[in-house]
């Protein structure tokens, strides 16, 4: 494990009661392990000519551009419906608790332009596979996606195609 997970806090019962919710607050308020996070998450990407890193909202955000700026790629937020000025590009996605959507600005991604998505945590799946059609929806091309966190209790993984990697650093 590396030495930054131990700033990423289980908060028992919250949002509601059952829920262990991992509060990443700590890490993000350490500049060094911050750091460290984010030269981890760039570690399999480094010389795979990414160009573009999608960051999906909200706390993919912090990471994706932090990213996008070691990477040396362009940064392009994913963000939830009425967010972005048109023309926006969208995909709709199910959740366990109903729908939602993710959009980009349309033509913000080139076509062919070598793209990574990044979030914070991999719980069920939906939200990834949503960034995932709505990249590829926008001409891209896929290298992979990375997250903080995967939740491996939840198996969202298993909504990712078993081709285009997918790098996790820390499991719960």
């Amino acid at each position: 494990m590396t030495d930054f997970a131990s700033l990423v806090h289980a908060v028992p019962d919250f949002p509601k009661p059952g829920i262990v919710f991992r509060d990443i607050t700590p890490l993000l308020a350490n500049a060094g392990a911050f750091a460290r996070c984010i030269d981890a998450l760039a570690e399999p990407w480094l010389g795979q000519g990414v160009q573009a890193v999608c960051g999906i909202e909200s706390r993919g955000f912090i990471f994706g551009a932090a990213l996008a700026q070691k990477l040396k790629a362009g940064f392009v937020p994913l963000r939830k419906p009425g967010k972005l000025p048109p023309p926006v590009t969208g995909v709709d996605y199910e959740l366990e608790y109903g729908h939602d959507r993710l959009e980009a600005r349309s033509g913000a991604l080139r076509p062919g332009e070598r793209t990574l998505i990044v979030d914070d945590v991999l719980a069920t799946g939906g939200t990834l596979a949503a960034a995932r059609a709505l990249v590829v929806e926008l001409g891209a091309e896929l290298v992979g996606a990375a997250v903080v966190i995967e939740l491996d209790a939840l198996d969202g993984r298993a909504r990712w195609d078993r081709v285009t990697p997918l790098h996790s650093l820390l499991h719960y």
